[in-house]
């Protein structure tokens, strides 16, 4: 029997890793062990509920306004005496966040194999979105095991010279958690006050686009809401005291936006779900949304998600106020442009991505 270790410690993390953790466990040629960092905190424990995931470790690191240097130091501390402890066969970790990136850096030195899920991804430039594109390409050049969602991933990946045997295209374990949170009999309170309106859904909180940039986003999102009485917008708000400012001043009291606590995994899907577009300047949600058939405009300048813009489900349209004006308004009035977006092929797997990663690494290990 192998043992595989699955580190993971932020809600976007969870929500991908958590399917993972249930298919290991339902094979009898693994025993799994799961350590969350605690990068996120209350964040990341509504979707270890949703998905019944006990973790049998918890770093716990998280603390008052912690910065980058200390999420990294804390979780090298912490995680070497489990590592030395445990001897997992392999340790795997998700695409790009500070956890991914120490605790591949901490299983390379203790000489642990690294299995790298979402593998690929790359916009080739460091500065965005930071740090996430240095995280993921750094854990690229000592990970052992590369399980790319796409074609596009895997190509990055031998065009950096990594050897294809260490390879494998698998889908994005995203597409896996809709079937557990997308439920038909779902129903909120919020639903009430949406109507019969568009609903919009909102999610910005990049660290890249703090200031200028997200008042950019916010102001033209608000001159948006006073030419269309027909939408509404649902803002779930990051816990970042910055982002919360820039948004209480830009959207005021604006009676058809909603400004909310983050949503619990399942709430937040299912509102996906029921949503016309979506605004976003996550990563995560350029993959669900595809496969939910909502049109999501990126308020970034880049993307390590192009086979989402090849196919047509997104579109990047950056931070200036102007250009986002003018691509929501087009996806409200022109039906054609809509229909072309929301009608377009999910470029991300068809949901099996996670007993895929298991079968690669039964039949590898």
């Amino acid at each position: 029997m192998k043992k595989v270790m699955l580190v993971f410690g932020t809600r976007p993390e969870a929500i991908k890793m958590c399917p993972l953790v249930n298919a290991f466990k339902e094979n009898e040629n693994f025993q799994t062990l799961v350590c969350v960092t605690g990068q996120h905190r209350e964040m990341l424990q509504q979707v270890l509920d949703v998905f019944k995931v006990v973790p049998d470790y918890d770093l716990d690191i998280m603390k008052k306004e912690q910065t980058l240097f200390s999420i990294t130091t804390s979780i090298l501390d912490n995680i070497k005496p489990i590592l030395e402890h445990e001897k997992p066969d392999i340790v795997l970790v998700h695409g790009d966040t500070t956890t991914t990136f120490a605790t591949s850096l901490a299983s390379f030195y203790l000489g642990i194999k690294i299995g790298h899920v979402e593998a690929g991804l790359r916009t080739y430039n460091v500065q965005s979105p930071f740090p996430e594109e240095f995280n993921r390409q750094a854990v690229s050049i000592i990970s052992d095991f590369n399980f790319a969602p796409t074609e596009q991933a895997r190509r990055h990946l031998l065009n950096e010279g990594h050897h294809p045997e260490k390879i494998f295209v698998t889908g994005n374990t995203a597409i896996d958690a809709l079937k557990t949170t997308i439920s038909k009999q779902y129903s909120n309170d919020l639903f009430e006050w949406i109507g019969n309106s568009k609903l919009i859904m909102l999610t910005a909180h990049r660290r890249e686009n703090l200031g200028i940039p997200m008042e950019n986003m916010f102001k033209a999102i608000k001159r948006v809401l006073d030419e269309n009485q027909d939408v509404k917008v649902i803002y779930p708000i990051h816990k970042n005291p910055m982002v919360r400012k820039i948004a209480s001043d830009i959207f005021g009291t604006e009676e058809r936006l909603k400004v909310i606590e983050p949503l619990e995994v399942i709430d937040f899907h299912n509102f996906l779900k029921k949503s016309y577009l979506i605004l976003t300047d996550s990563g995560g949600i350029q993959e669900e949304a595809p496969s939910l058939g909502k049109p999501v405009l990126v308020m970034r300048d880049t993307t390590e998600r192009p086979e989402g813009v090849e196919a047509g489900t997104l579109k990047l349209v950056g931070t200036d106020e102007e250009n986002i004006y003018k691509e929501f308004t087009k996806l409200l009035t022109n039906q054609e442009e809509y229909s072309k977006m929301s009608l377009a092929s999910n470029p991300y797997g068809n949901g099996t991505a996670s007993q895929q990663i298991v079968y690669i690494l039964e039949q590898h290990l």
